[in-house]
């Protein structure tokens, strides 16, 4: 195969890949959060963690698992029933530090707030909550992304899939680094109320949805 076969199916994946993780949802909220509060060496891992998590389910997908996943229904259900309730819970802390803030944000030489420092572990550990307790993530990388992989000539199906990838890559770091040219603006208390009251909205309606779809 040469450059130019392969290269449509590279940026296919590409723009697929950016068409469906580019909204507002759980996990953006969450690494947009963590850019905005955390030094440089939390949102890494943070980065690391949501872009790795969609090469894993997006290469299952290619492999077929997506057909696995629907055979699945049971299992679907209770990550659904966990991923709503996780939700539900986040929303509502987010409700409350929109009603009672914490603070504005304060900028340091590196970037981060002194009001929120950095802890890594408990960042990472959200970042795989709104990765894999979250149904729509199955749905989009495995189910969809597969489905349209395997729908690519088989020599092109690994060349959907790495274009997928480097489009998931791409928009986690971007939003995830480039959060930090907005902390200027969140120095500013009622920002962050406007922010947590949008990401409560956002998290309880995905939770309601994913409970209403049962």
């Amino acid at each position: 195969m040469t450059f130019a076969t392969v290269l449509p199916a590279v940026l296919f994946g590409f723009g697929t890949s950016l068409a469906l993780i580019v909204a507002i949802g759980a996990q953006n909220a969450y690494v947009l959060r963590v850019g905005l509060q955390a030094a440089t060496r939390a949102v890494v891992p943070v980065v690391v963690v949501c872009a790795v998590s969609d090469a894993v389910l997006i290469s299952a997908g290619v492999a077929g698992i997506g057909a696995l996943v629907e055979a699945a229904p049971r299992a679907v259900l209770v990550v659904q029933l966990v991923g709503a309730g996780f939700l539900l819970v986040y929303g509502a802390f987010a409700a409350t530090r929109a009603i009672r803030p914490t603070g504005a944000l304060t900028v340091d030489v590196d970037g981060a707030s002194p009001t929120a420092p950095a802890r890594i572990v408990p960042a990472v550990l959200g970042a795989l909550a709104f990765t894999w307790l979250n149904p729509h993530t199955y749905l989009d990388t495995v189910v969809f992304l597969g489905s349209v992989a395997n729908h690519q000539p088989p020599e092109l199906r690994w060349w959907f899939a790495a274009g997928a990838i480097t489009g998931s890559l791409v928009w986690f770091s971007a939003l995830g680094f480039g959060a930090r040219l907005l902390r200027p603006l969140f120095a500013k208390p009622g920002a962050w109320r406007v922010l947590d009251g949008v990401i409560a909205v956002v998290m309880v309606a995905l939770g309601v949805r994913l409970l209403t779809g049962i």
